[in-house]
């Protein structure tokens, strides 16, 4: 009895995938509501596509990040701005601010390691694996941090959503 199951009409992975990413938007904006003053010892790494559509960053990070980056908001952000399917915000990198627009559509994880909280998502475009990138980096992060997926947690609070793709 193991038949393939039908072809849905219904776009789940799509809902589910928007619905997630609605979470991220929404503990965002709670933290722009609150002044950009993160509660407690939480932080957050957020992933995305550098060369999603929408996605505004400075070149010298498109060039340095090509497909993908991760950003720490913690101590050191500011000017966070949330809107209905995007947020920006202001960072520094090196000491050199620059501001972020990034489209909730082109966030890959959202972690908070204080809380052992995580979510992944997929690409919208991507068929094959993620290659790796590399780590956050902006000036953000505190001596204590690991990067999200580090340590021996065994990711038991990360929720990922992977429907598949037939071909």
């Amino acid at each position: 009895m193991s038949e393939t199951p039908p072809d849905s009409l219904i776009p789940y992975d799509e809902i589910v995938q928007e619905a997630l990413r609605a979470v991220v938007g929404r503990v965002l904006g709670e933290v722009e509501a609150s002044g950009g003053h993160l509660p407690g010892n939480h932080h957050f790494y957020i992933t995305f596509k550098t060369r999603a559509a929408g996605v505004d960053i400075p070149d010298h990070l498109r060039e340095r990040f090509q497909d993908e980056m991760t950003i720490v908001l913690q101590n050191k952000f500011s000017d966070l701005m949330v809107g209905d399917d995007r947020f920006s915000v202001r960072l520094s990198f090196n000491q050199i601010p620059a501001t972020l627009d990034i489209p909730f559509s082109a966030i890959t994880a959202f972690v908070d390691p204080a809380v052992d909280f995580g979510l992944q998502f997929q690409a919208s475009d991507e068929i094959e694996a993620q290659e790796p990138h590399e780590g956050a980096e902006n000036d953000g992060s505190g001596p204590d941090d690991d990067p999200p997926g580090a340590g021996t947690d065994d990711g038991s609070n990360v929720v990922t959503v992977d429907f598949g793709k037939k071909k």
